[in-house]
C-alpha cells in the first residue's frame, strides 16, 4: 500500500486497510477502491493554523421568529412527500435507478416554480443545454424562466450560485461533481462526500433548497447515495419497474415531515403526471373472477391505498419449491406459508409459489399478511374471493389474526371505491361495509372453502 492511502469500498464508504474482493460492511463484490487518506470518508480540511478554535455563540431554544414559508412547487405529489413544498435552506437528495425519471421530475419542478416568479437554477453536469432545451420543449416547459448552468468544478457552481441568489437549486447529479479539494476521480465516495458537504453548508448559509441527484448504479462502481444521506435534511427515492408505467416517489428521511409518505406518478409522453387517486389507478383492469387475486387496503405513509395482491400456487416439478416475490418481503411469504402448512394444515409445502403485488408497488406493511394469505388460500383451493372484498391484517406465527393501525381510513377508502366487504380482524367497524371477522388463518381458510365471505 502507498504511503498515505486507504481502501475505501465505493458502494458504503466503509474503509479497510487492505484491498479485498468483497466489503465486510456492506457484502458488495468489487467495491474497494485504494484512494489517498486524505481524501476518504470523514477527513476534513488540511489545517491551516495551529492555533485555538475561535468561539461559537450559543443561542437558545426559544424564539419568537416565524417558520419560513414553504416554497411549493406546483406538483401536488412532490409537494405532499416533502411535507408541504421546499423548506428555505433545506438539502434534499433524490436517489433511484437510471432512467426512472428523477431529472423530469425535477425540470418540471423547477418550470413550475419558475412560472410561480421564483428564481431556480438548473446546473447539469451530465447533459448539454441543447439537450436540457429538447426535453423542456418534449415537456412543454420551453417557456419557463429556468436558468441552466453546465459544470461539474463545485467551485465554480457554488461561485456562480452566490452571484445568481436563487431559491432554488438542482445538481444534476452529485456524482459527476468533483472537488479541487479532494485528490480523487469524481463520483468515488470521498468526491461525493466532499461535494455534498461543500453544498449542504451553501444551502444553510445562503437559504436556497438545493436538491441533489443521486444515481445508483448495481455495478458499485460509482458511489451511491447512501453515502450522503446523513448529511442532507430529506432523501427521496424513485421507485418503480421498466415496464409499469406508474413511478412511486417515496421519502425515507424526512426532518420537516413525515417519513414514508408516498407520491404517485404516470410516465406519459408528456412526462411524468400526477396520480391523484392511485388506488383506482393500480385496481384498473384486474381480473375479477380468477382465483389468487386479493385486493389489500393499505396504508403509505398517511394516505390510505388500495392495491391488488396476486397468488399462483402450482405442483413442483423440482425438489425445492420455488419462491418468487415482486413487491413483498420474502421472508414474510415464508412466514405465511409456514402457518398455512402448519396451522391450518393447508397442503401447500409442495407448491411453487409466485406471489405479485399488481402495478410495481413495493409494500412493506405487515398489514399486507392476511391478504397475501388470502390470495394463496384462494389458488390453493380454486376458489376466487368476491370481487368487491379487501382484506387487511397481520398474521401471528399462531395463526391468530391481530389488529393493525388506521382500520377506519383503510376501510373508507375502500367504501369509496365501491368495495362492499370487507375481512378484518376483530374491532373494525364502519358503516356501508359488511365486516367479516376472522380471529384466526384458519378461519380464513375454512370461508374461502366453503364461499362464506
Amino acid at each position: 500500500m502507498a504511503r498515505g492511502s486507504s481502501f475505501v469500498c465505493q458502494a458504503c464508504g466503509a474503509v479497510h486497510a487492505k484491498w479485498a474482493g468483497r466489503c465486510d460492511a456492506c457484502g458488495g463484490w468489487n467495491t474497494i477502491v485504494e484512494e489517498t487518506a486524505s481524501s476518504g470518508p470523514g477527513a476534513g480540511p488540511p489545517s491551516r493554523s495551529a492555533g485555538k478554535g475561535r468561539k461559537v455563540a450559543l443561542v437558545s431554544l426559544r424564539s419568537d421568529e416565524p417558520e419560513p414559508p414553504r416554497l411549493l412547487t406546483g406538483v401536488g405529489e412532490l409537494d405532499r412527500v416533502l411535507g408541504g413544498g421546499l423548506v428555505p435552506g433545506s438539502a434534499i437528495l433524490v436517489g433511484g435507478d437510471p432512467g426512472i425519471g428523477k431529472s423530469t421530475i425535477l425540470l418540471q419542478a423547477m418550470a413550475a416554480l419558475a412560472r410561480r416568479g421564483k428564481r431556480v437554477v438548473y446546473v447539469s453536469g451530465e447533459e448539454a443545454a441543447a439537450q436540457v432545451r429538447l426535453r423542456a420543449r418534449r415537456l412543454g416547459l420551453a417557456d419557463a424562466e429556468v436558468d441552466l448552468a453546465m459544470e461539474t468544478g463545485l467551485k465554480d457552481v457554488v461561485a456562480t450560485l452566490d452571484a445568481a441568489k436563487p431559491e432554488a437549486v438542482v445538481i444534476d447529479s452529485v456524482q459527476t461533481m468533483w472537488s479541487d479539494a479532494v485528490e480523487s476521480a469524481p463520483g468515488t465516495v470521498s468526491q461525493v462526500r466532499a461535494v455534498a458537504q461543500d453544498l449542504v453548508r451553501y444551502a444553510k448559509r445562503s437559504g436556497a433548497a438545493v436538491i441533489l441527484v443521486g444515481h445508483v448504479t448495481k455495478d458499485g462502481q460509482i458511489a451511491g447515495p447512501r453515502v450522503v444521506e446523513h448529511l442532507v435534511d430529506t432523501v427521496l427515492y424513485f421507485e418503480g419497474e421498466r415496464g409499469h408505467q406508474f413511478r412511486i416517489l417515496r421519502a425515507v428521511k424526512n426532518r420537516f415531515g413525515p417519513t414514508d409518505e408516498i407520491g404517485v406518478f404516470e410516465m406519459t409522453d408528456r412526462g411524468l403526471s400526477e396520480v391523484p387517486n392511485p388506488s383506482m389507478l393500480f385496481l384498473t383492469g384486474r381480473d375479477q373472477w380468477s382465483s389468487g387475486a386479493a385486493v389489500f387496503a393499505g396504508v403509505e405513509g398517511t394516505r390510505p391505498l388500495l392495491v391488488e395482491i396476486q397468488a399462483l400456487a402450482s405442483p413442483t416439478s423440482y425438489g425445492t419449491p420455488r419462491r418468487a416475490v415482486v413487491g413483498w418481503d420474502t421472508a414474510r411469504l415464508n412466514m405465511v406459508l409456514a402457518v398455512l402448512e402448519t396451522r391450518c394444515g393447508l397442503g401447500i409445502g409442495g407448491h411453487d409459489i409466485y406471489l405479485n403485488v399488481a402495478g410495481g408497488l413495493k409494500i412493506g406493511e405487515p398489514a399486507a399478511d392476511l391478504a397475501a394469505a388470502g390470495a394463496l388460500i384462494s389458488s390453493v383451493l380454486g376458489r376466487p374471493l368476491p370481487a368487491d372484498c379487501v382484506l387487511f391484517g397481520e398474521v401471528a406465527l399462531s395463526g391468530a389474526i391481530r389488529p393493525v393501525g388506521q382500520s377506519e381510513a383503510r376501510l373508507k377508502e375502500a367504501a369509496k371505491l365501491g368495495f362492499k366487504r370487507a375481512v378484518t380482524p376483530a374491532g373494525a367497524r364502519i358503516d356501508g361495509l359488511s365486516i367479516v371477522t376472522v380471529e384466526t388463518l384458519g378461519d380464513l381458510v375454512e370461508r374461502i372453502r366453503n364461499s362464506d365471505i
